[in-house]
């Protein structure tokens, strides 16, 4: 099946329960990373990593016995996994438990592995409402949304690696694509000035699957410092701008779809909006 087809298997706005499943889950791998790192300013240390060819989050390596693990999240099916290297030591199919339960089950393997499980982690965020009430994964019919979700993340590691690459010459430069476990959007953020935190330049380009700004994925370039929404130029196709909340071009999922060719036509507007970012940072 053609990209372009997965992505419309399902409406865009029918993702949200699926998604909010997969933002609980992502907890627990977040958690174990958390449990068992060392603390960096930056958080980083709690971020995930996608892996296009399994369609998985991965937490960051964890020195365990007999060398580096992960914990990782599939989201088609929604599965929990711990791994050391490539190779799955254990796996738990989600849609059988309880969030306590495959916490459980994760600190049971995480410990026979030689780390520290990660139940009694007090994360340093609230997670938006549809997400913290999640108890339980049982049974909740949202493979074919997960599916989908999975597909937009696919696409979204494909175009953003491909623009860092593109955009590595720049001083900064690009960060690492990185998952952000409380916001759950994909990004990587170029920075285009070397300076403190105060007076720093820079853009974030990420897609997010959904939250309280849009109710289905979207892709986003947030200058930062927010520009003034007087006087922003005309947005680039498909987009428009975003001004309540934050400053940003947006292309939410439904205007994606608009697209003939989804991902040529995604990467020219975030060249394109990237663009207008830096020069109006004057960077």
């Amino acid at each position: 099946m053609t990209l372009d087809k997965k992505l419309r298997q399902l409406s865009p706005t029918a993702l949200g329960t699926g998604r909010a499943l997969a933002h609980r889950a992502a907890q627990l791998i977040t958690g174990a990373a958390r449990a068992n790192l060392a603390a960096v300013d930056d958080d980083s240390h709690s971020s995930l990593g996608w892996e296009p060819g399994h369609g998985r989050f991965l937490s960051q390596p964890m020195a365990g016995n007999g060398g580096d693990c992960f914990a990782a999240l599939s989201l088609s099916p929604l599965r929990l996994a711990l791994l050391r290297g490539n190779e799955a030591i254990a796996s738990l199919d989600l849609e059988t438990v309880s969030v306590a339960e495959a916490g459980g089950w994760l600190d049971n393997r995480l410990e026979k592995a030689g780390l520290k499980g990660a139940s009694d982690i007090i994360l340093p965020y609230d997670l938006p409402a549809d997400v913290s009430r999640i108890e339980s994964f049982r049974n909740t019919g949202e493979g074919a949304a997960l599916a989908v979700l999975s597909t937009w993340f696919d696409l979204a590691y494909m175009l953003l690696s491909r623009f860092a690459r593109g955009k590595a010459g720049l001083r900064p430069g690009p960060g690492p694509l990185r998952c952000w476990p409380h916001h759950f959007d994909i990004a990587t953020y170029v920075g285009l000035r070397d300076s403190d935190s105060e007076t720093a330049k820079g853009i974030g380009v990420g897609m997010s699957p959904g939250d309280e700004s849009y109710d289905q994925p979207y892709f986003y370039i947030n200058p930062w410092p927010y520009p003034e929404p007087q006087g922003l130029p005309a947005p680039p196709v498909p987009g428009h701008w975003h001004i309540k909340g934050f400053v940003g071009a947006i292309a939410t999922a439904g205007e994606v779809l608009s697209l003939a060719d989804i991902p040529a036509g995604l990467a020219a507007f975030i060249d394109q909006a990237f663009a207008i970012g830096r020069t109006g940072l004057g960077a």
